[in-house]
């Protein structure tokens, strides 16, 4: 037996698979985001964006299931809308995928997990590089 009460858990005991789910503002962006040495998703969105909260509780599960392979991050639009600015995004919810500090993909607009995970798991595969993707071919 260990010392440590019910329902606690010691740092050594910690699963090394935690979700790794940050809220990032225009200040933190650059460091947390861009200079990540672990490929991030970034969620912008803001509270009153109904197709926002249908995306979210996906964004939390793909935090839980790629824990230690990518970063998650949510940013509210509302409160930092700096970067936003900076990276495009006209509309909400929109999903981008930073790898080696660049995107490597987009979604916008509520989409089901199993369109995340498949942009996911392109973004992580080893031989992936960023496609250009143009508005207008999507008439």
């Amino acid at each position: 037996m260990h010392d440590t009460p019910i329902g606690y858990t010691t740092r050594e005991e910690e699963p090394m698979a935690t979700a790794q789910l940050v809220h990032v503002t225009d200040a933190e962006f650059t460091k947390t985001v861009l200079e990540s040495k672990t490929p991030v998703l970034v969620d912008f969105w803001a509270e009153w964006c109904g197709p926002c909260k249908m995306v979210a509780p996906f964004v939390e599960e793909v935090a839980r299931d790629y824990a230690g392979k990518l970063v998650v991050a949510k940013m509210d639009t509302d409160a930092n809308p700096q970067t936003p600015m900076q990276f495009g995004i006209m509309g909400i919810p929109t999903l981008i995928i930073f790898k080696d500090g660049k995107e490597a993909d987009r979604i916008v607009g509520a989409v089901p997990k199993a369109i995340i995970v498949k942009r996911v798991d392109a973004a992580l595969a080893k031989d992936f590089r960023p496609q250009i993707r143009s508005t207008e071919n999507h008439r």
